[in-house]
């Protein structure tokens, strides 16, 4: 047995011998792609099935990132097991593959077409029409705009930077658009997924680097408030230093509908993510979020439509938690999301109330709220109305 653990997807493919290749994502990851031949066992379930695994053949493990599955090699091995561990990954599988698309013109050129065709026909009532509707709704774009749009390497920012491309071919082109990439510190291969995707997808990035995760390395065990600030600042100045005085992100329907849940259940208090907001400290700057009125799904099923890859976690402190496919599974989001998805299957329409309750709200019976700053209590007017019965 080699002592070597990890091995290149390549050095197992070269391997002659007979040997298990095991996928360790979950099981709907594993049956919506794999590699031939693979089985899938998952990681959280993998200790239940270690005694079912044979000696007399060389083992290789796959998960989304070659974390998890570099943990099992090492518990394998101690078994008496020859067990591999895949670098990177599905990662790797997903590299390959993009290097390939886009070593052929013509194939990475239909690929583009069919990403565009697909937002103003297949998922032009999901996609576009939603898309069109907020901006006009929220008045989220003016004459004279120049906007940032921010895109993370994410689903929802490429997918938003595809929209404003369409939005300039087939809307009325009152703006102009710079399409920014800020990189904070991302590991190698997730920086090169973003500049691939947008090769591909024909986006004319506008790149600058910070050190913000650096920074905030050594902030504890969460730097994930200080980090966000200080990311939307930076996005911010450099926006401005490029003549744009709005900035685009690409939070969704579902992260709206998360967030007022979140503030009710963990913060204790009744607030939503604004489609649009005044910058505090950058005067004359603008936030707008023209994809508030589209479903997450609806973004997944665009990306598979068309075969896409994008970075499902690009933070460097949370990818042991990201590995095989998760996104802060144990995190309150994560937890807010299976809450929504439970209350669905007893209400259809629970999504929609709960994102529509923050447009129905009855001051006259709220105890209390604020209002610049200020609180303000049911019983500041409540004699008063005594007089005039307003209660009864």
């Amino acid at each position: 047995m080699s002592e070597k653990i990890d091995v290149t997807l390549e050095e197992m493919q070269a391997d002659a011998r007979d040997y298990i290749l095991i996928d360790v994502r979950t099981e709907q990851e594993f049956k919506t792609e794999s590699l031939p031949n693979a089985v899938n066992i998952e990681w959280e379930k993998f200790d239940e099935h270690i005694a079912d695994i044979t000696k007399d053949k060389p083992v290789y493990l796959l998960c989304y990132t070659g974390k998890r599955s570099a943990d099992i090699a090492e518990r394998l091995r101690a078994e008496g097991i020859e067990a591999y561990n895949i670098e990177r990954g599905w990662q790797a599988v997903l590299q390959r593959r993009m290097e390939e698309l886009l070593s052929d013109d013509s194939a990475s050129e239909e690929s583009a077409k069919k990403a565009e065709r697909s937002i103003i026909k297949t998922f032009r009532r999901e996609l576009w029409t939603k898309f069109v509707r907020a901006i006009q709704q929220y008045e989220m774009i003016q004459d004279g705009d120049r906007i940032a749009v921010c895109i993370s390497g994410g689903k929802d920012s490429m997918l938003m930077a595809k929209l404003f491309q369409e939005l300039a071919r087939h809307g009325k082109k009152n703006f102009d658009v710079v399409y920014l990439v800020m990189n904070p510190g991302y590991n190698e291969l997730n920086y090169q997924t973003i500049l691939d995707n947008a090769k591909l997808l024909g986006v004319p990035i506008t790149v600058f680097n910070s050190e913000i995760y650096d920074i905030v390395a050594g902030e504890g065990e969460s730097p994930c408030y200080l980090c966000a600030r200080m990311r939307r600042g930076a996005l911010y100045s450099h926006a401005r230093e490029l003549g744009c005085n709005k900035i685009a992100l690409g939070h969704h329907y579902d992260d709206v509908i998360e967030t007022i849940l979140m503030s009710m259940l963990y913060g204790g208090q009744v607030q939503t993510m604004m489609p649009k907001l005044h910058s505090q400290n950058f005067p004359g700057m603008e936030l707008i979020r023209p994809l508030y009125l589209i479903r997450e799904d609806d973004i997944k099923r665009w990306r598979d439509y068309n075969n896409l890859n994008f970075i499902a976690c690009a933070c460097r402190f949370t990818e042991s938690c990201a590995t095989c496919g998760g996104t802060g599974k144990g995190s309150k989001r994560a937890d807010v999301k299976e809450l929504i998805k439970m209350l669905h299957e007893q209400n259809q329409y629970v999504e929609a109330n709960i994102f529509k309750s923050v447009e129905n709200v009855h001051l006259d019976t709220v105890i209390a709220y604020k209002k610049d700053g200020e609180k303000h209590n049911f019983l500041d007017t409540y004699y008063e109305e005594k007089e005039t019965g307003k209660n009864i």
